[in-house]
């Protein structure tokens, strides 16, 4: 029986030197690898030649897709051929659209992601962006470094946030933060999940059907996964159901709002404002939103702090041990919950 240690491949960069010691401490367990492949063609090439053979588990980062392209079922049997036999693939970050978790499961692979490290950051960014679009801060900020003070003309008078009602679309650990900072600020807030959550978890939130959600809110606030299910999940049915001037954040993914039946709902005046972090075809911007002074833009920033990204990186490679010492995940996606 071969005593060798399994492998631990790394895709993508471990930035902050606590864990980046944490992972370096890993190499008493397994034998810590790179891949020498800079895109998905020599990626699977690599994968196929026999060279990253003895892989165990996978630490992958977000910006990694450039290397590999989506994790899809052309990786996954690369990833699964005879010597090679991935088990674990732990993702640095709470959304994992980036993977087929599908082809995963079919594959035997495991797969997790940091689904708490994020959500008082990105909650923080959403605070901002709702701020930034209800009182109409774009215009000026840009008029001021300008040198023109609020510009000219000066742009129209905001709103404040106290007695606007909060609709907050998928209630988990982000949403629930985020529901927390919004009533400190005198907001109501109610949200639609997929199931009506428990009395503690919901803290006195009220449960609505998706079209009241749409219809009763101020402003609506997307912090859900994106999937099949939820890709383009307000378009221009959905827009035409809300109230006149509601105000849009998006700090999920870009792709569970239709971009063009945005602009068109900011251009005809549905759409008052909107606060974006997210987009449809990263790092690229629709035009309509650029060209747009009522848009709070920002770059995907959300979990862009030196604490967050130090949490998510420790949290990944405490997935990344459990693997090795346990062969089980510490938080397993969604969709894995049960998988043996």
């Amino acid at each position: 029986m071969s005593s060798q240690k399994p492998k631990v491949l790394l895709l993508g960069e471990i930035e902050h030197s606590p864990a980046q010691e944490a992972y370096e401490s890993l190499s008493s367990l397994a034998t810590l690898v790179q891949p020498s492949a800079t895109n998905r063609a020599d990626f699977l090439e690599e994968c196929r030649s026999g060279a990253l053979d003895g892989v165990k588990v996978i630490y992958r980062t977000f910006t990694s897709v450039g290397v590999t392209g989506r994790i899809d079922g052309e990786v996954v049997g690369a990833l699964g051929k005879e010597g090679l036999q991935v088990g674990f693939l732990c993702h640095n970050g709470a959304g994992y659209d980036q993977i087929d978790v599908p082809a995963c499961t079919s594959a035997g692979i495991h797969v997790s992601n940091v689904p708490t490290a994020v959500d008082a950051a990105t909650a923080d960014t959403a605070i901002f962006l709702l701020l930034g679009a209800l009182r109409s801060f774009n215009a000026p900020l840009s008029a001021l470094r300008q040198g023109s003070w609020r510009g000219d003309p000066p742009p129209p008078l905001g709103h404040d946030p106290e007695d606007k009602l909060l609709g907050i679309v998928g209630m988990g650990g982000i949403g629930r933060d985020l529901k927390r900072k919004a009533e400190a600020m005198g907001m109501r807030v109610q949200y639609h999940n997929r199931k009506e959550l428990n009395e503690d978890l919901a803290g006195g939130a009220k449960y609505v059907g998706f079209e009241e959600l749409l219809r009763t809110s101020d402003v609506i606030s997307l912090n859900l996964p994106l999937n099949p299910s939820t890709h383009h999940l307000i378009s221009n049915a959905e827009f035409s159901k809300m109230k006149s001037g509601v105000v849009i954040i998006n700090t999920a993914r870009g792709a569970v709002i239709d971009e063009d039946a945005l602009v068109a709902a900011i251009d005809c005046g549905i759409v008052y404002s909107c606060g974006l972090d997210v987009y449809e075809d990263e790092p690229e911007v629709h035009p309509g939103l650029v060209r747009n002074e009522k848009v709070m833009l920002l770059p995907h920033m959300g979990t862009w702090t030196v604490e967050t990204q130090t949490k998510m990186e420790l949290w990944n490679i405490s997935n990344v041990r459990a693997a090795l010492e346990t062969g089980r995940l510490k938080s397993p996606v969604s969709e894995q919950t049960d998988m043996p």
